[in-house]
């Protein structure tokens, strides 16, 4: 039997708003008892910590983790968010092809903007040489062909993006309202 579960994956470049629209679909959701549960990029390099770099392999690591999870958590009976810069393309095409009912969504912002949000100062340190692993600066970021749903981060709040993306859930029969007269 399949799930009408779904993974919403956000991609975007660094500072793009991931994060901040992942954790605020969580929040809404569950106020309406849409069971939920978010995974972060960073938050599994915090768990293998230094065993990790920001090679190709490190990166795919973190997408492999993600994406395990997100399939234990589909079966289990939760609605995913996934926030993760997923920048490389056999990244996406890991993605794409290990998991079901996926909804791959682009937070789109430009790179300058990224680079004034900064909460982690990543962009000051590859602006000055500290780093030279950020993908935006060191090397492009590639945006991805054909996501399902594109977020304009810059542009809209974090309630109007919220809208969107419910607007897209109900259009593809993700969310569908429990009749509770019964």
């Amino acid at each position: 039997m399949k799930s009408n579960c779904f993974v919403l994956w956000l991609l975007g470049p660094t500072s793009s708003g991931k994060t901040t629209i992942a954790e605020y679909c969580v929040k809404e959701m569950c106020k309406q008892n849409h069971p939920f549960i978010h995974y972060d990029g960073d938050e599994i390099r915090d768990i293998f910590g230094s065993t990790l770099d920001f090679s190709e392999e490190s990166r795919l690591r973190v997408v492999r983790t993600l994406v395990y999870l997100s399939n234990k958590s589909v079966k289990a009976g939760l609605n995913v968010v996934v926030s993760a810069l997923t920048a490389n393309e056999d990244a996406r095409i890991y993605v794409k092809k290990n998991i079901d009912n996926l909804i791959l969504g682009y937070v789109k912002c430009p790179i300058e903007i990224c680079a004034r949000r900064d909460p982690k100062g990543l962009y000051k340190k590859a602006f000055n040489k500290e780093i030279d692993t950020l993908i935006g600066v060191n090397m492009p970021y590639i945006e991805p062909d054909n996501p399902d749903i594109i977020l304009y981060s810059e542009q809209y709040s974090l309630a109007a993006i919220y809208k969107q993306i419910i607007k897209y859930l109900n259009t593809a029969r993700y969310l569908i309202k429990k009749d509770h007269s019964e």
